[in-house]
């Protein structure tokens, strides 16, 4: 049977059935493809890459032309000087609690405030939005003079709590989980968690949660890594009796005449523990992501 001989409902059966099998098709990357993405690979991962170079070289290499090019033999020697002159243990640990705090601190909270704006209804809520939105418009450094009066009065100079506590929730945050949960969450699902007789609490632990879950892990990762790689507010804020590692390696920099491979070494061990994380998590983020994508 030609084309010219079919009905109207046949043309349009076979033009279903010819989207149902190519949707099904999977679709295959060309040559250019992994050129680009090779390309984008190698310049991403090029600083950390000399990074290393340079923590495994001396100083006096270091300062010779050209530079070298290829890993050296003193890089565990430089990330042992680095360590015991820095004290990263304790900032290890200062920094693995005041990220950790931060993150869980601002997913929470800014699920919940991001469910508000995105499905309750109250008054002055887009008004109260523009207002958190507008907070990202100013810039950080105006805050530090009295945000610093302020945690000395309270008596915390010097004390973790002093940097956790200004960023326990972000507008960002807000913001971020408001624009996901607007898309991601239907309100049908939280009328019928009403009409069933489910209290707040339990909407927010069963239907909100499990739906705004892909972002949270997003919002997560982004907000951990700022926490940890801050250091605006902790120089300020911290000392080297109780620092947090950017602090810490701050202190490497401070010679008559800093050791740059030294620095290296710290830099490469304050970065560590990042990698290790999206190592061990990186496939429930980005699946996470994934599914988010899927879902908007």
């Amino acid at each position: 049977m030609t084309a010219s001989e079919l009905t109207v409902p046949q043309a349009k059966a076979r033009r279903e059935r010819r989207r149902v099998m190519g949707a099904g098709k999977q679709l295959h990357a060309g040559p250019l493809t992994y050129v680009v993405l090779t390309l984008f690979a190698l310049v991403s991962l090029a600083p950390l890459v000399w990074t290393a170079i340079a923590a495994s070289r001396t100083d006096t290499r270091l300062a010779q032309t050209p530079p070298p090019l290829w890993f050296g033999g003193n890089l565990f020697k430089n990330m042992e000087t680095a360590w015991e002159e820095a004290g990263l243990g304790t900032a290890m640990v200062n920094t693995t609690f005041v990220a950790g705090t931060i993150t869980v601190s601002t997913v929470l909270f800014s699920t919940l405030a991001g469910f508000a704006f995105a499905k309750l209804r109250f008054r002055f809520s887009g008004v109260l939005l523009l207002l958190t939105i507008g907070t990202m418009m100013v810039p950080p450094q105006l805050a530090v003079v009295p945000l610093y009066l302020w945690m000395s009065d309270l008596g915390w100079s010097n004390q973790l709590q002093t940097v956790i506590l200004p960023t326990l929730v972000t507008a960002f945050g807000t913001f971020f989980m408001r624009q996901y949960l607007v898309q991601a969450l239907p309100s049908e699902l939280i009328e019928a968690a009403r009409v069933d007789g489910a209290s707040s609490l339990r909407v927010v632990w069963h239907v909100v949660f499990p739906a705004a879950r892909p972002a949270m892990a997003v919002l997560g990762l982004l907000t951990f890594v700022f926490a940890w790689n801050d250091f605006l507010w902790p120089i300020i804020a911290l000392n080297q009796e109780n620092p947090t590692v950017q602090v810490a390696l701050n202190a490497l920099g401070t010679g008559y005449v800093p050791d740059q491979s030294v620095i290296m070494a710290g830099a490469l061990l304050g970065t560590l523990p990042l990698l290790i994380a999206f190592l061990l998590f990186g496939k429930q983020i980005v699946g996470g992501i994934m599914q988010g994508a899927i879902k908007g």
